[in-house]
């Protein structure tokens, strides 16, 4: 009874969230629907009312979130194409070198975290680094790092992001001279219905491929990749370019989904007794924003690469939140996601021995001082 209850209590908290997705869009602000249904869920999960209280104690339940990068998975891999091999063939190297920058810009605003608040050094690089919502908080607990701050910092990051990144872009795209790739329209007909079973049906099975080798967000990540196999594997063998119905207003739900759901979870309760800690990553946050950007600045100069993608690509936010917004503003998509991909399985591999390493340098350290 309490499930059905919560099931019910979130569809009218996306009802309701949506709302003001609709009306932001109304103004032709591209992102306009996900940006608004952020912002409205966002407030109505920091208030709490009563009629919604199931939903406000953690959030809608993460099947919406999943059926957001679930849609947007099917999105991005029936656009996947030879562009972005040869996007990186060609620039690999200025492209490596900026991923193992995000690391080292990383690792210095854990640093002045921990320098500057009363939050363990574990803690602080695991707060810190863009390495997905759902996953540092994971890793955290594993190697005994404070959790709840860890998913405190996370969210405020991706929410940061999520909203000044697309708005900045918004405002940056109307003065550069951006192709807009037009869409395929979308064609009703029995084929194209039987095509997005089946496309739908390799995004669920992409998923679990995707789970059990680990990957970072399955259910977008596996299903792009899975459905991006078939769709041109079956395409080549008809000998033409297959095509689902996909209707625009699949993206919107996307949109709305992936919205809400981050949202649902911006209690104010997470901001008990950790005002200090807040303010510093608050500012830890813009600052490591600003450097990206600054990163991405430089790859667009280099390599000829759009500027509204190459921000995206490199924007420390969140794959699926990245991946949508720039589908929404006609940026590359698919180059976006493979940079995404590739700085989180950096950061991965990279960053939690590290972690371990500085940690029991810190523990040393503290124990040192303790004796003398």
């Amino acid at each position: 009874m309490n499930a059905r209850i919560i099931f019910l209590q979130s569809i009218f908290f996306i009802l309701l969230t949506c709302v003001g997705g609709f009306l932001l869009s109304l103004t032709g602000l591209s992102i306009g629907w996900m940006l608004g249904t952020l912002i409205l869920a966002a407030i109505l999960a920091f208030r709490k009312p009563r009629f919604l209280s199931q939903t406000s104690k953690k959030g809608i339940p993460k099947y919406w979130l999943y059926a957001g990068q679930c849609i947007l998975g099917i999105e991005l891999g029936q656009k996947i194409n030879l562009s972005v091999l040869t996007t990186f063939q060609s620039h690999w190297s200025t492209i490596t070198i900026m991923l193992l920058l995000s690391v080292v810009f990383s690792l210095l605003s854990g640093y002045l975290l921990w320098k500057f608040s009363s939050t363990d050094l574990l803690t602080s690089f695991f707060g810190t680094t863009p390495g997905g919502m759902s996953a540092m908080p994971g890793m955290a607990e594993e190697v005994g790092a404070n959790t709840a701050v860890v998913s405190i910092i996370q969210t405020m990051r991706v929410f940061l992001v999520v909203l000044a990144v697309p708005l900045f872009v918004v405002y940056w795209g109307s003065n550069t001279g951006r192709h807009a790739v037009s869409a395929t329209p979308s064609i009703f007909g029995w084929e194209s219905l039987l095509w997005t079973g089946v496309l739908i049906v390799t995004a669920v099975v992409g998923y679990y491929i995707g789970k059990k080798l680990k990957f970072p967000a399955p259910w977008l990540v596996g299903g792009m990749l899975t459905v991006a196999i078939v769709q041109t594997a079956a395409s080549s063998y008809a000998g033409y370019n297959l095509q689902a119905y996909w209707p625009h207003s699949v993206m919107i739900l996307s949109q709305i989904f992936i919205a809400s759901s981050i949202g649902s979870r911006f209690h104010k309760e997470m901001f008990i007794g950790v005002k200090k800690i807040m303010v510093v990553a608050l500012i830890n946050t813009i600052g490591l924003i600003a450097a990206m950007f600054v990163c991405a600045l430089a790859v667009s100069k280099i390599t000829g690469i759009e500027l509204i993608t190459s921000i995206l690509a490199f924007a420390p936010g969140g794959i699926a939140e990245m991946a949508t917004t720039s589908i929404v503003l006609q940026a590359d998509s698919t180059l976006v996601v493979a940079v995404q991909v590739l700085r989180i399985l950096t950061i991965w591999l990279l960053l939690p021995p590290l972690f371990r390493m500085f940690h029991q340098w810190g523990e040393r350290k503290r124990i040192h001082s303790h004796v003398s």
